[in-house]
């Protein structure tokens, strides 16, 4: 299983995140029901990176909507992974990527 390090993040209007991103990676963006399956059928793991250098694991959670994504960095109750830039469309096109349809 190949790791995959998180920098930034893609929210909706309601701050839910929407997509994994890595500007130096070719998986990048990466939606959000594909990296659940990707974590759930152990095919990537995926790590967010803070800028201090550490990482902790994203993982799969369970909520009133369904399946989201959530990592758990200071051990609280809220999801850190939110905590990660956020990316527009706009600015990921800025890193020479184009955004899937």
């Amino acid at each position: 299983m190949a790791e995959r390090a998180v920098f930034a993040v893609e929210k909706d209007a309601n701050g839910d995140i929407t997509a994994l991103h890595n500007q130096h990676a070719s998986w990048s963006p990466r939606l959000k029901h594909d990296a659940i399956l990707d974590i759930v059928c152990d095919e990537h793991a995926y790590t967010a990176a803070w800028p201090d250098g550490r990482r902790t694991e994203v993982r799969v959670d369970h909520g009133p909507t369904g399946k989201y994504l959530r990592t758990d960095r200071d051990h609280s109750p809220r999801n850190n992974l939110a905590d990660l830039p956020a990316l527009s469309p706009t600015l990921f096109v800025a890193f020479g990527k184009a955004l899937p349809p």
